[in-house]
């Protein structure tokens, strides 16, 4: 930082921001590694499950190992909103779920590219906001985006967006509490549930969230539709079902049931042991989760 800068932002009332000298001792790292670790990243596609391919970028070995560490040093602290729910200690797909069940309507968005669009601009002015200097945040910003914006692979995204998105995710849970709903956020996955079924209300929040992604920079997805459902049909939040309680969707469970019993029975089973370990113990989490909520 300048001479200029540092007396302007006296004068404005502002402290400077930390240094790079700063940033190193916090990171436990010289100030010549931090600057000499690359953008590195490799890509690949991975299958979605609605159909399509999703595009993830892995970081190189030193540069995950270096967000690991912004991670833990930096973010890991740092406090996001209570409705996002994805990627979070102690909060899940099950209580992402919690929220909405028994809901009259429940009314499910999908947000457009969502890391891709968090843009490295904004990630930056985050740093500057929390208290580091214009050089060690455009170094933190440079270790964690890639292509303009946060990518998807990398181990500080997913913190990131939900640090970044207090102000947005505080006015989409300002917008449910005034249509008497209730609202959730698990990455690019956003939920409203009301408890009468008001079409005035849903179209009010669809309307209004929209007109709230744009001011930050996001888009709903437009290739699927707003997803809206009633209690004579299957509410699903993030794959289980809300309709009286959270469980999983009955076609599931049976499966389930039914690979249980050829293991047991010495059959032909669709899944591996440790694929089977796997399926009881995310069981186990969603009964212990979700309480009395669940079945």
């Amino acid at each position: 930082m300048g001479l200029f800068d540092f007396f302007r932002r006296i004068a404005l009332g502002r402290k400077p921001g930390h240094d790079m000298t700063e940033l190193a001792l916090r990171l436990d790292l010289r100030v010549e590694d931090l600057q000499k670790t690359r953008d590195e990243y490799r890509k690949f596609d991975i299958p979605k499950r609605g159909g399509g391919h999703r595009r993830i970028l892995a970081p190189s070995t030193e540069l995950k190992q270096m967000q690991r560490r912004i991670l833990r040093r930096l973010l890991g602290r740092l406090t996001c909103h209570p409705a996002a729910m994805g990627f979070e200690k102690g909060r899940s797909v099950v209580t992402n779920a919690l929220p909405h069940v028994g809901a009259a309507v429940v009314v499910r968005m999908d947000v457009r590219d969502f890391f891709t669009t968090t843009t490295a601009r904004r990630v930056e002015k985050y740093f500057r906001t929390i208290g580091w200097g214009r050089e060690p945040a455009r170094l933190l910003t440079k270790l964690c985006t890639h292509g303009g914006g946060l990518p998807q692979g990398a181990p500080t995204s997913p913190r990131l967006a939900n640090l970044l998105n207090v102000p947005l995710d505080t006015r989409l849970a300002a917008l449910a509490r005034s249509r008497q709903a209730a609202y959730s956020r698990y990455a690019d996955d956003l939920t409203f549930s009301v408890r009468s079924d008001d079409r005035a209300a849903v179209n009010a929040i669809h309307g209004a969230t929209k007109r709230v992604l744009k001011g930050y920079g996001y888009t709903l997805h437009q290739k699927k539709k707003l997803r809206i459902s009633r209690p004579h049909e299957q509410q699903r939040v993030t794959g289980l079902v809300v309709n009286e309680r959270v469980n999983l969707p009955r076609s599931v469970r049976r499966w389930l049931r039914a690979v249980e019993h050829r293991h047991a029975t010495g059959g032909d089973a669709t899944l591996s042991e440790q694929q089977l370990a796997g399926w009881r113990a995310y069981r186990r989490m969603i009964e212990k989760q979700a309480g009395p909520h669940s079945a």
